[in-house]
């Protein structure tokens, strides 16, 4: 054996799965096609959001609490600022699809929030320009979370605690065998007890086929603008949005840098058939939605795009993660399909994925994202990752 554990791609997840890792077993490896943080994965923007409130399951909840007091272990740990503590805001309809749903599930958790009526708003955040029928939620507990600069806190951590990292070094295979998983790069092979694979929009080729049937590739945009006055736009005047009013939607963070602010348009993942040739140019109706959004939502923005990318994400049909092996009794643990959402809970989800994989610890009311709820009773042998291949291995991929 090479190793207790290998961890195949250290971007969001990965990177905190390795972490995790490294402080249970001295026998870990990761590996990463470029270099932890690279600005093509869904790393890439600088920042994403962390908020407490959340619209649809209840199970992530506790997740989201766990999620939080390990960003603040990784800052301990790493001594890098991470998570920017700015509170957060769910701006909406009154009577609309999203803020009714988010209370309820709020309540539910019991959650912390406070509702603000418009003129609570117009107080408090003049930066937003409302509706007549708009209102908002505040999350105390929202913020900021510097996407790089947790990944390479990370990954950092867990070479102090006896990782190996293998950098720019593509995965081609992964063969499960009767006493381990042979993971193959080019000519180089290395064979481990157990593995995690967790390289997001790279993550297909890796995976059965009922996984690939359920699964794709979408392309996820940013932008950011320049404000007006700076100084209305900093953490500790403007937290960060999520914003669902009528037919116009858009979230965003304050600036970190002084000058520009991230706002992008939200749910607007298109199907990209492969991770490493995402168009990274804005189309002209992107741009045109961008801007018209902006305009109306924060006018203390200057409506001109200044800066814009875009990342590849894995989504799942259910837009719910893929967290466990893909059957029973698998060495191979999947953590990916976080459907552009997943950075929130990159630290609780990476606490998960390490524990189950090397079998030191169990969770339960994850059924939701387990993988096998997409396994058909009737799939044939040659859909099974546990189909028999030449030499008494087994391999798992198309």
């Amino acid at each position: 054996m090479d190793g207790q554990l290998a961890v195949i791609g250290l971007g969001s997840i990965g990177s905190m799965a390795l972490w995790q890792a490294s402080r249970s077993s001295h026998s870990v490896v990761g590996f990463e096609a470029q270099t932890p943080g690279h600005a093509r994965s869904a790393v890439g923007g600088d920042t994403r959001l962390f908020r407490m409130l959340y619209r649809g399951a209840t199970d992530y909840y506790p997740i989201l609490e766990r999620s939080r007091r390990l960003w603040a272990e990784l800052e301990a740990d790493s001594g890098q600022h991470i998570l920017t503590r700015c509170g957060g805001l769910s701006i909406g309809t009154v009577d609309g699809p999203y803020l009714p749903h988010l209370l309820e599930t709020t309540r539910a958790n019991g959650a912390d929030h406070e509702i603000l009526s418009r003129g609570a708003m117009t107080e408090r955040y003049p930066q937003h320009h409302l509706r007549p029928d708009d209102l908002a939620v505040f999350d105390p507990h929202a913020g900021a979370l510097r996407t790089d600069r947790a990944v390479t806190a990370a990954v950092a951590a867990a070479q102090a605690n006896g990782a190996t990292v293998l950098d720019h070094t593509p995965i081609d295979d992964i063969r499960e065998t009767d006493d381990g998983v042979v993971v193959t790069a080019g000519n180089n092979a290395w064979k481990f007890e157990r593995v995690i694979v967790s390289s997001g929009g790279w993550s297909r080729r890796l995976m059965p086929d009922y996984l690939n049937a359920v699964t794709e590739t979408r392309r996820i945009f940013l932008s950011w603008f320049v404000a007006r006055d700076p100084s209305e736009f900093s953490p500790d005047r403007f937290p960060i949005f999520i914003r669902i009013s009528g037919d116009r939607s858009m979230y965003g963070a304050p600036s970190i840098d002084g000058v520009t602010v991230k706002a992008t348009l939200d749910g607007r993942g298109a199907p990209t058939p492969r991770a490493d040739a995402v168009p990274r140019d804005l189309t002209a109706e992107e741009i045109a939605e961008t801007t018209e959004t902006v305009t109306e939502f924060l006018p203390g923005l200057f409506p001109n795009i200044v800066r814009s990318d875009a990342f590849p994400d894995l989504f799942t049909a259910d837009k719910n993660p893929l967290l466990g092996r893909p059957r029973e009794n698998s060495r191979i643990y999947c953590a990916t399909g976080f459907s552009g959402a997943g950075f929130k809970m990159a630290s609780g989800f990476g606490e998960i994925a390490a524990h189950e994989a090397l079998g030191t610890r169990s969770f339960h009311g994850l059924d939701f994202l387990r993988p096998q709820r997409y396994r058909s009773s009737t799939a044939r042998d040659c859909q099974d990752p546990t189909a028999e291949v030449s030499g008494g291995s087994r391999r798992v991929g198309s």
